[in-house]
């Protein structure tokens, strides 16, 4: 006997693909994480059950288990889709860990409301800018970057501004400060899948959800607290290249990426990093979290 669907359930599917569609506009004006994450979990949820609604006339199974069957297909379509995306990263031209240079453009802050808060901020706390950089990533991209420093030279924030779809700009911020005994100490918020590897005398903290500078300055002071600090005596052009090239090759010996002579012909990223990579990519995508 054919299962009829309420009116009441149309009628609620009908009003997810609005709401979903409205998710989508205002997501892509923002680049929002919670916007981004809540659109994903909402488009899911309306695949599954709009394809139920329109399949229940000619499929003879309760509505609620043909919904699942669209739920895992949908996972199936997402898992595909975001593997081949990985691996053609692989073989592409962008750059993994691109090297910055200094920004001469003019073209440093965007001028977001949220951002020239963020600067407010900066200057307020007695942070004084030390260099604004960029690096091209391919394909006609590029990162700008700005670097300020504290008043005891201790600590730096890179502030990266990420091109979007469709004009918009994501950022993103990075607390660092090493110690007398060698170690580097990062508190972020990158949203950007990683899924490599670290030097053993890293120690990351990663929030991606937080947006909060303030709540990022707290909790990096906490971190160095009672530490012995070293200052910083090199420009940030030059110590963040140098980071892109420890992270570079603490990624070839760790089996993240193949070494040079074996990239034009296996691609970049080895199978395990792919999988590490397509890993985080969902774990972004769909909780918010990084890859450990």
């Amino acid at each position: 006997m054919e299962e009829s669907i309420p009116q009441s359930l149309e009628f609620s599917v009908y009003a997810l693909i609005l709401v979903s569609i409205l998710l989508n506009v205002w997501n892509a004006q923002t680049s929002s994480q919670l916007l981004s994450i809540s659109n994903r979990w909402m488009r899911w949820l309306t695949i599954s059950l709009a394809g139920a609604v329109l399949c229940m006339d000619w499929l003879e199974r309760p509505f609620w288990s043909v919904a699942l069957i669209f739920f895992l297909l949908w996972l199936l379509l997402e898992t595909v889709y975001t593997w081949f995306m990985v691996s053609a990263l692989s073989q592409s031209e962008f750059s993994l860990f691109p090297r910055f240079k200094e920004n001469t453009s003019g073209e440093e802050w965007p001028a977001n409301k949220k951002l020239i808060e963020i600067r407010d901020w900066l200057r307020a706390s007695g942070y004084k800018k030390s260099q604004a950089l960029v690096a091209d990533i391919g394909g006609g991209a590029a990162i700008r970057s700005s670097i300020y420093q504290d008043k005891a030279n201790t600590t730096r924030i890179q502030i990266l501004f990420i091109p979007q779809a469709k004009g918009a700009i994501s950022y993103c911020f990075s607390f660092s400060s090493e110690t007398a005994d060698g170690k580097r100490l990062v508190t972020d918020n990158l949203n950007m899948p990683y899924g490599g590897f670290y030097p053993e005398n890293w120690e990351i903290v990663r929030k991606p959800w937080s947006k909060s500078i303030d709540y990022f300055s707290k909790l990096h002071s906490r971190r160095i607290q009672d530490l012995d600090l070293e200052n910083y005596e090199t420009e940030p052009v030059q110590d963040l290249n140098n980071q892109q090239q420890l992270l570079e090759r603490t990624n070839i010996e760790a089996g993240f990426l193949f070494p040079p002579h074996m990239q034009e012909e296996q691609g970049r990223i080895t199978w395990e990093g792919r999988y590490r990579v397509w890993k985080e990519i969902w774990m972004l995508n769909y909780l918010g979290r990084v890859f450990n």
